[in-house]
């Protein structure tokens, strides 16, 4: 794959940050990946109480996991913001003329390509910059794109977020996509991070569409998060299968429970791992263990709900600008478009 030639969508200083890993598709060139997520598994695992960050979730059966949660009845998110990109696809283009779409955490893409259908409808071409954890969703994102719209360039850039858009060139007019209100995995401190690191990444002509789920009922959101088939369940504890493949450690699956609640204080799911016996976790290649009682829990992953009005007020001090605001029927999410300000705009 070496032999590839960069993507424009590079800018001069990150091209020799990427190395070519699939026909399209980018990967980091730097040596310490499984490092650097065996150092975040352990920061977060050691502390008080103990949780996780959500993107180790994406693993390959994690990926295929979160896909069968989509189409799930209970888990409206989906086939509410497909919807809602369904009817508002064309004045979304319209309102943001760029030259390319990237998206954050973009999985198989699938309701992404609302937006590019209509990129190439109204501009006829255009470059598609997918931006994932996993690199099999980036190669099914990529034969979907290559079969359905031909017209568009495709650029995987197989990376977390922050890294994939502070690779891209500020002078190319882009729409970054974040969707599923995968915003709301972002604790509170690494919500003000994202968007300031998204903010500075950003270039003087881009935009943001933001996919969020709103405040609802506890009930609506409960049963979301808890399908009776389980396969929430089964999403939540697998994280601890890939980990155990990271760093050689010992967690075991069936010495834990699923737990989830809506925390109406929070305004947020919390998704519980819940030892059902002790467990001494040890990791062999760092030097350190943990004892994880009986009844004692790790905080995997958290969803947050927003107020949409609310967020746009709060996202103008990030320098971001709101332009639009989709939703749907019953009002349960929100798409957000929001444009880079200049600095006398901001705030």
């Amino acid at each position: 794959m070496e032999n590839q030639s960069q993507p424009t969508v590079f800018s001069s200083s990150a091209r020799n940050l990427w190395r070519a890993v699939e026909p399209s598709i980018w990967t980091s060139n730097s040596d310490n990946i499984r490092r650097d997520q065996a150092l975040s598994v352990l920061k977060t695992l050691l502390d008080q109480p103990r949780w996780l960050e959500a993107y180790l979730l994406y693993d390959e059966r994690g990926s295929q996991l979160f896909e069968q949660i989509c189409k799930l009845p209970e888990y409206y998110l989906t086939r509410t913001e497909s919807a809602i990109l369904a009817e508002n696809a064309g004045q979304l283009i319209r309102s943001a003329p760029v030259e390319c779409i990237a998206e954050l955490g973009a999985g198989s893409s699938a309701k992404t390509l609302h937006l590019l259908r209509e990129q190439v409808r109204q501009r006829g071409t255009g470059i598609f910059v997918p931006i994932d954890v996993s690199l099999p969703s980036l190669v099914a994102s990529r034969e979907i794109v290559r079969r359905q719209l031909p017209q568009l360039s495709f650029s995987g850039l197989h990376a977390r977020y922050q890294d994939g858009v502070s690779s891209i060139e500020k002078s190319l007019p882009t729409l970054f996509v974040f969707l599923g209100s995968s915003v709301g995995n972002f604790n509170h401190s690494d919500f003000v991070q994202f968007f300031d690191h998204l903010s500075q990444c950003m270039g003087p002509r881009d935009f943001l569409l933001l996919g969020v789920d709103r405040v609802k009922e506890a009930e609506v959101l409960e049963k979301a998060y808890d399908d009776p088939k389980g396969v929430t369940a089964d999403f939540i504890l697998n994280v601890f299968q890939n980990i155990n493949r990271i760093m050689n450690c010992n967690f075991d699956a069936g010495k834990m429970r699923y737990h989830s609640w809506y925390n109406r204080e929070w305004q947020q799911v919390e998704m519980y791992a819940v030892s059902t016996a002790s467990q001494e976790i040890r990791f062999p290649s760092y030097g350190a263990s943990f004892s994880w009682p009986k009844d004692d829990r790790i905080l995997v992953e958290i969803s947050r709900k927003f107020d949409p009005v609310r967020l746009q007020q709060q996202l103008q001090w990030f320098g971001l600008k709101p332009v639009e605001h989709f939703t749907d029927p019953k009002e349960w999410f929100s798409l957000l478009l929001f444009q880079k300000a200049n600095s006398s705009e901001s705030g």
